[in-house]
């Protein structure tokens, strides 16, 4: 790998690179999308490739490199394409959170993508978190210790497979491993590293005992650089392959949860933005880093003046594509509106329904890779209808949940603003101000990090005076008001909701350690991680 070249700010960079547009590159769960915007927020062009989350063992969650490689490649140049390579000023990169990849000396994939959504660690995180250090570590950090986090995953790797660790030369995340293929630099920005519980968000280097604690070296990871650090050119490979000229400056850009903030104009303390994808969050912008007493909620990085504290949920849209599978297989392909029109047949609150969404496991504001999913309650009366509906609930309760978290911890939350593709949905929007008792308001389009990616690139280019401009580019299409009844029904469900995660502790313990003797088939996501190797 070469060293890093670039800057960390501001230069003439965006002002030589031929044309006013500038490409969000979006690395998601399940998909890359690529998103071109003109410097007054206009999107111009967007395109995207998907790719297959696999989970070839329980626990496991993993991704293809080379294919995600594949993905960002093509968009760029279908994007390039139909805008013309001599427009774009250049590109910015936002990621999926928490991702690890083990490379050789050369930069050459030795593990696959181990994704957020893999729990393989979670002996070792619940082992971290209990330990009189815990707390500390993630107040430093500002990440929570559970398996979605870099730290317990290198821990399980050093505890289960020292012998591929060895071989290790770098450990990274997706877009750094991305970024070394295009622009041949090695670097990872404050936004993503403080993602991994590796760095100290205070001093912003990596944390000493955090490394002690995963065992690894300094030199195994990539140089810590700010969000709006400019890489000013591309390989001769990469930019043949997308279609722009090698000059072309990539900004390294941030995490896709603090930009997805930014791209909904929520960057001013009190606004938050509520995302659902395949997962989910709620996160609120402050001006300094910090987490609560308790540790319940993260913080991570967006700029050098700007973080956002929130909490992160698993089970997103992939709820309702387990409702498709599992309740409703008979539904057309893709049931996405039929299952919708199915839920609003029935009334909030689902006849006294509920269902907790942990089909993979939990995070906040629990923290937990124990919780599994469950319906309670359940009755004759109920039908298909209810368990969908239900399903539907149960992800907006849980955010209503770190909601609360995120109030009992002292943070000013007065307004939000909601972006994920879900949130196309009337039933998703009503349904949301419904659970969170306020109004939320929806901007037009459905960008959020990739547009976030693109702001923070247009500062970095200098093609915009600062991303605060945000606020009078992002156009609220609609604010849905609660229903009064309805709302007064989450109300009532919410506490109850919240109550059945604690009765459901020791029931969960048990189905753990019931595991091995169980049919594989059977296990769920997140059992037994330790005895299979990746």
């Amino acid at each position: 790998m070469t060293a890093p070249v670039g800057n960390g700010g501001n230069n003439d960079a965006g002002t030589t690179a031929g044309g006013q547009l500038v490409l969000g590159v979006d690395l998601g769960t399940t998909s890359t999308k690529v998103v071109a915007f003109r410097t007054d927020g206009m999107l111009v062009a967007s395109h995207s490739a998907g790719y297959p989350l696999n989970e070839p063992h329980p626990g496991h969650a993993v991704q293809d490199p080379k294919l995600i490689l594949a993905a960002v490649l093509e968009s760029v140049r279908e994007v390039v394409s139909e805008v013309g390579a001599d427009r774009v000023a250049g590109l910015s990169f936002s990621s999926a959170m928490h991702s690890l990849i083990g490379l050789s000396p050369t930069g050459k994939p030795v593990t696959e993508v181990v994704t957020w959504a893999d729990t393989r660690s979670r002996v070792q995180a619940e082992r971290l978190r209990a330990s009189a250090g815990g707390l500390a570590m993630h107040r430093r950090t500002g990440t929570p210790l559970h398996p979605m986090s870099p730290l317990p995953k290198l821990v399980w790797f050093r505890e289960q497979e020292p012998k591929l660790c060895e071989g290790i030369g770098f450990w990274v995340g997706i877009k750094e491993y991305v970024l070394s293929q295009l622009c041949g630099a090695l670097v990872t920005d404050h936004s993503v590293a403080s993602a991994t519980g590796l760095m100290n968000m205070h001093t912003l280097t990596w944390d000493e005992e955090a490394l002690q604690i995963a065992g690894v070296q300094p030199e195994q990871l990539p140089e810590l650089v700010p969000t709006t650090h400019i890489l000013p050119s591309l390989t001769d490979d990469a930019a043949a392959s997308m279609g722009l000229p090698v000059t072309t400056p990539v900004v390294v850009g941030a995490a896709d949860g603090p930009l997805a903030n930014l791209g909904v104009g929520a960057v001013e303390p009190g606004t938050a933005a509520c995302s659902i994808g395949t997962s989910g969050a709620m996160r609120v912008a402050v001006e300094r880093p910090a987490v609560d007493p308790l540790g319940g909620v993260f913080c991570y990085a967006l700029t050098s003046t700007r973080w956002v504290v929130g909490g992160a949920i698993n089970n997103g849209g992939l709820v309702m594509g387990w409702a498709g599978d599992s309740l409703a297989p008979d539904l057309a392909d893709p049931p996405e509106e039929e299952l919708l029109a199915l839920a609003a047949k029935v009334a909030p609150g689902s006849g006294g329904l509920l269902m907790l969404p942990y089909l993979m496991s939990e995070r906040a504001p629990h923290w937990s890779s124990l919780p599994r999913g469950a319906y309670v309650g359940l009755t004759r009366a109920h039908r298909r209808e209810h368990l969908v509906r239900a399903a539907l609930e149960g992800v907006s309760l849980q955010l209503a949940l770190v909601l609360h978290s995120m109030r009992s911890a002292g943070l000013e939350v007065n307004r939000i603003r909601a972006t994920g593709g879900v949130m196309r949905s009337p039933l998703w929007r009503q349904l949301l101000a419904d659970t969170f008792g306020m109004p939320v308001e929806f901007a037009h389009g459905q960008e959020g990090s990739g547009f976030g990616a693109a702001l923070l690139g247009m500062e970095a280019l200098g093609l915009i005076e600062s991303i605060d401009v945000v606020a009078d580019m992002v156009d609220i299409e609609e604010t849905v008001k609660p229903h009064p009844a309805a709302a007064a029904v989450y109300a009532s469900l919410l506490p109850v909701f919240a109550e059945l995660y604690n009765a459901l502790v020791p029931t969960f313990t048990s189905l753990r350690r019931l595991a091995p003797s169980l049919p594989i088939d059977l296990l769920g996501a997140d059992e037994e991680p330790d005895q299979r190797k990746a």
